[in-house]
């Protein structure tokens, strides 16, 4: 199983900026717990970031064929970004949106993801833990969509040699 992670803009900055709301932890130590934690279960991460909208949605067009799922925390583009929503429902792959503050706690604007809309679910305010937590979860459900496309598959009659 092959995962994605695709973090958004200013999360190169953990660790430094705002520890006050997302903690001391940097991007690298989040993605080497969650390496850790993946190679346990037998999944491969791939690991990208940006602070460009654009080459956001390119990462995500890029998944397609190319990945099981999407673990993604478009940062402050939650807010604001169609084309990453559009993106991520024409690659219409499972998805976890990750946030590491309760954006429902925060201001307003904040309160509202329009990624949402095109993931399977959310995880929101458990810090750095909701990577975690958004890894179990996508490894579930892309063992389940899994798990559905075998059954449905035809069986093939067995070949006389």
């Amino acid at each position: 199983m092959k995962i994605a992670v695709i973090q958004g803009p200013n999360l190169n900055m953990l660790g430094i900026r705002e520890k006050h709301i997302y903690g001391p932890m940097s991007l690298e130590q989040i993605h080497e717990q969650m390496k850790a934690s993946a190679e346990q279960n037998g999944v491969e991460l791939e690991f990208f970031q940006s602070n460009l909208e654009g080459e956001i949605v390119d990462r995500i067009q890029e998944c397609l064929g190319t990945v099981d799922g999407i673990l993604i925390n478009p940062a402050a583009f939650s807010h604001t970004s169609i084309a990453i929503k559009d993106a991520l429902s024409a690659v219409n792959l499972p998805t976890v949106e990750v946030h590491i503050s309760n954006i429902y706690k925060r201001e307003e604007f904040r309160q509202k993801s329009v990624t949402a809309g095109a993931s399977t679910g959310v995880i929101s305010g458990f810090g750095p833990f909701g990577y975690h937590m958004g890894l179990i979860a996508l490894t579930q459900i892309v063992s389940e969509v899994k798990a559905i496309q075998n059954q449905q598959k035809p069986e093939t009659p067995a070949q006389n040699s």
